[in-house]
């Protein structure tokens, strides 16, 4: 199977946890499959916060309501992929650079499921580069910091995020602590967020595989 059809797979595996209200959805290739997928049980639920503008314009085509977190409240769900994860469902986040969101939308959610193929799947995160959203005038400051703790960062060019900040992509790192690199990296002046998903990671993650979904818990 391409990975693309293991995404699908992942994707498809992951409507089973759809059950009323209004969802969480990330952004991403998986997720795109998974929005593509939600057309299909439009009834199952009322609507949808997203975590980026192209996911919404998605959904949007797909006419599938999208709500603001803000009116929306607290979400039963959230569907979202990631670019790692490790065995106790911490996550690396933000290739397609909408970290912040995604982790605000994570933190407003009771169950995040995690959707993948199954070659995102690691022992030690961190060969997938870092991202860290960054104020603009504090890219410099943030990069200097961000080498004292043993990475090297690179700036993400000729990208802004959906908040007008920049990514630096952080390289070279081998998290053996993700919870404690996480607040260390957020404590950095000037930092938004960092893509990693420890503090807050998944409570479910689906990986597609030659053999079928596999689900895994924490």
């Amino acid at each position: 199977m391409t990975q693309d059809e293991l995404k699908k797979q992942a994707a498809e595996a992951a409507l089973a946890y759809v059950q009323g209200g209004i969802i969480g959805v990330g952004t991403g290739s998986t997720v795109n499959h998974f929005i593509d997928c939600l057309a299909e049980v439009k009834g199952r639920f009322e609507g949808a916060v997203s975590s980026s503008e192209a996911s919404s314009e998605r959904l949007k085509h797909h006419g599938i309501q999208v709500v603001d977190l803000n009116s929306a409240g607290q979400l039963s769900l959230y569907v979202d992929g990631a670019d790692e994860a490790n065995g106790r469902l911490q996550l690396i986040k933000g290739g397609g650079g909408a970290l912040t969101r995604e982790k605000i939308v994570a933190a407003a959610s009771e169950t995040f499921v995690c959707i993948a193929d199954d070659s995102k799947r690691v022992d030690v995160l961190g060969a997938f580069p870092l991202p860290v959203e960054v104020i603009p005038m504090a890219r410099s400051y943030v990069a200097r910091e961000l080498v004292k703790l043993g990475g090297t960062p690179v700036w993400r060019e000729h990208f802004v995020t959906d908040n007008g900040n920049l990514i630096l992509d952080v390289q070279g790192l081998e998290i053996q602590d993700p919870a404690g690199l996480e607040q260390q990296i957020n404590n950095i002046a000037g930092v938004v967020t960092v893509g990693l998903f420890a503090l807050r990671g998944a409570d479910m993650l689906i990986l597609g595989s030659a053999s079928g979904a596999k689900i895994y818990e924490p």
